[in-house]
């Protein structure tokens, strides 16, 4: 792990909030998308990225390993996302993940076509399985890291995705080959 970082975090557990959010700010991006993965609009994004930093400040003396800081982060930020979810009582849509980035950026009219295309494969898959399929798809994470953020077996992780592809496949009337398997391996 990098000596910076370790510095820095050794740093925000003796209270320097300066040290804190400079670990923060260099994975704002990861940690945005990461969130915005989960709530599917922005604003609900920020207010779950702005309670981790509360928490992340108030629990900082907790963390045992300052190598392992973003790991905790990142699970603080899934943990919370999931918290806020079950409160609001919200289904998170693709859909609405793209309307939101439809606002950031123009998309051409083929590009519509297939977000739509993947926001109906996607409505098919249990909560689970599109999970672990945006995490790994949309966020490029390994599996070993959505089985860490999401607190579940690295088998369980594969097995969600390769059930979720092969429900989309099925879904869109392809046939299985083996470059799927693959794909999971």
């Amino acid at each position: 792990m990098n000596v910076v970082v370790v510095r820095l975090v050794k740093k925000a557990k003796r209270g320097s909030k300066d040290a804190l959010m400079e670990l923060i700010m260099a994975e704002k991006d990861t940690m945005y998308r990461l969130a915005f993965t989960y709530m599917g609009n922005e604003h609900d994004a920020m207010d779950v990225l702005e309670e981790m930093i509360v928490r992340l400040y108030e629990n900082i003396g907790q963390l045992k390993k300052e190598e392992a800081f973003y790991s905790w982060s990142k699970t603080i930020l899934v943990n919370l996302c999931k918290t806020t979810l079950r409160k609001q009582k919200k289904v998170v849509l693709l859909d609405n993940w793209e309307s939101s980035k439809e606002e950031e950026q123009l998309h051409s009219t083929d590009s519509n076509v297939q977000q739509l295309e993947i926001a109906e494969m996607l409505s098919i898959l249990n909560e689970h399985q599109k999970e672990a399929i945006q995490m790994k798809y949309f966020l490029d994470l390994d599996y070993q890291t959505i089985a860490e953020l999401t607190n579940i077996p690295l088998g369980t992780v594969k097995s969600r995705i390769f059930q979720g592809l092969r429900k989309m496949k099925d879904f869109d009337g392809g046939e299985g080959d083996e470059r799927d398997r693959r794909t999971i391996e």
